[in-house]
C-alpha cells in the first residue's frame, strides 16, 4: 500500500475536547515541528561508519540495506572490496527513519514504499513532514492539523517528525568526519575508512 495523505482520515464532525486532547498529545511527541532546519551542502557524503553512528544502526544493517537495496548510498555506491560507500546527508534521515519504523514493527513491505515516497521528495520538503502509522499502514502529514487529525480519528499511534529527525542527524553529523562528493567516483579506490575493508586488506597483505 502507498504512503497516503494524512488528509481527511477523520468521520463525522470533530469533537473539541477530543481535538484539544490530540493537539497537547502531538505536542508531546515532538510531531508539530514547523521550523525549517538549516540545509547542508549537497555535494558532502558520509562514510558507513559515519552514517551508523549518525542513524543508530549498526554496520550489519547498513549493508543489508544496501545490499537488498532498501537504502541505497545516493553519492557513492561501493565498488569491490575496498571500496566506500558514501551517503548523503538525506540518506541517513531515511536510514534513520527505517530504523524507527522497524522498532515500531512497520512491515518491511510498508517500508520501501515510504522509503522510495521519501526519495521522490525534495530534501528540503523532509523537514515539513511527518509521518504517521498504526503499525499496518504509514500515512504522510504535511500539516499539524493532518498530524492531529490522525491522532483524533484513532489513526496513527506513532509518529516520526521528520524536521527533528533532520536537527537530529545534524546534531550529530556536527561533530563526525564527512568528505566531498567527487565527480568520479571510481576514480576514488581504496580508501582506508570502512573497517571491514580495512580488515580485509589487513589479511590479504598478511
Amino acid at each position: 500500500m502507498a504512503v497516503s495523505s494524512g488528509e481527511g482520515k477523520t468521520a463525522g464532525q470533530p469533537d473539541p475536547a477530543q481535538r484539544e486532547s490530540a493537539r497537547e498529545r502531538a505536542g508531546e511527541q515532538g510531531l508539530l515541528f514547523d521550523e525549517r532546519p538549516s540545509a547542508l551542502p549537497d555535494d558532502m557524503g558520509y562514510r558507513g561508519p559515519v552514517a551508523c553512528a549518525a542513524a543508530g544502526i549498526t554496520y550489519r544493517q547498513l549493508d543489508y540495506w544496501a545490499r537488498t537495496e532498501l537504502v541505497q548510498p545516493s553519492i557513492r555506491a561501493a565498488h569491490g572490496s575496498g571500496s566506500q560507500r558514501l551517503y548523503s546527508f538525506r540518506d541517513i534521515i531515511v536510514l534513520k527513519v527505517v530504523k524507527r519504523l522497524l522498532d515500531t514493527g512497520v512491515s518491511l513491505q510498508q517500508i520501501r514504499t515510504a522509503v522510495q515516497h521519501l526519495r521522490n521528495r525534495g530534501v528540503a520538503d523532509l523537514a515539513q513532514i511527518t509521518l504517521m502509522s498504526d503499525g499496518a499502514s504509514v500515512y504522510e502529514c504535511t500539516s499539524p492539523d493532518e498530524v492531529i487529525d490522525l491522532l483524533q480519528g484513532g489513526q496513527g499511534v506513532f509518529g516520526i517528525a521528520l524536521g527533528r529527525v533532520w536537527r537530529e542527524v545534524e546534531g550529530t553529523l556536527a561533530e563526525l568526519p564527512g568528505e566531498r562528493a567527487v565527480a568520479d567516483p571510481l576514480s576514488q579506490g581504496d580508501h582506508p575508512g570502512d573497517e571491514l575493508a580495512r580488515r580485509r586488506r589487513v589479511r590479504r597483505t598478511g
